[in-house]
């Protein structure tokens, strides 16, 4: 899948919303690995990345080739600086009209609007990709992305209250949310 687009952030700068492609590789995973260690609000550890660099590359090069699946990289002054994503929750019937939605930014992005572009721009991915639903789970805890995502048309469909338990052993509820992409 194809995307491009560019957005003036809250403090003036410039952001490129695109397509991950192979040479993205090592921004995208270095990106990974930095907003996974700043919160605890994102599904792993830095140390718990599946991926390295060579397979984040095939990775990309899958999601740039595939009708159905997108991966998107946020630039500014070109450098990732966030990533989102939808994928197909599967291929059989009952479950083909699905897509799952992940995101990322860095902490010294948060506040400028990438995060809502991001989404927004994966909504809009997902309705060309003809998924009339896009699914997310996220952090009770994460009450600005909770609002974020409420603010786009996602709604609440249950809770998970020991959804995930970090390091420290605490838990953490998730909830889990949909939106409707057609009518």
């Amino acid at each position: 899948m194809k995307y491009y687009s560019e957005i003036t952030l809250k403090n003036g700068r410039s952001c490129i919303l695109r397509s991950g492609i192979g040479d993205d590789a090592e921004g995208v995973y270095k990106n990974f690995n930095l907003t996974h260690g700043e919160t605890e609000f994102l599904l792993s550890y830095p140390d718990e990345n599946s991926l390295d660099v060579s397979q984040e590359r095939e990775f990309l090069l899958k999601r740039e080739a595939s009708q159905d699946e997108i991966e998107l990289c946020a630039v500014v002054d070109g450098r990732i600086v966030g990533t989102a994503g939808i994928e197909a929750v599967g291929r059989k019937d009952k479950v083909k009209h699905r897509a799952e939605f992940g995101i990322s930014v860095e902490r010294a992005y948060w506040g400028m609007g990438i995060g809502r572009a991001l989404t927004e721009a994966c909504i809009e991915c997902a309705k060309m990709a003809g998924y009339s639903q896009i699914e997310l789970s996220v952090v009770s805890g994460n009450e600005n992305a909770v609002f974020l995502y409420e603010s786009v048309g996602f709604v609440e469909y249950g809770r998970n209250p020991r959804g995930f338990q970090t390091r420290r052993g605490e838990w953490q509820e998730l909830i889990l949310m949909r939106r409707e992409l057609k009518q």
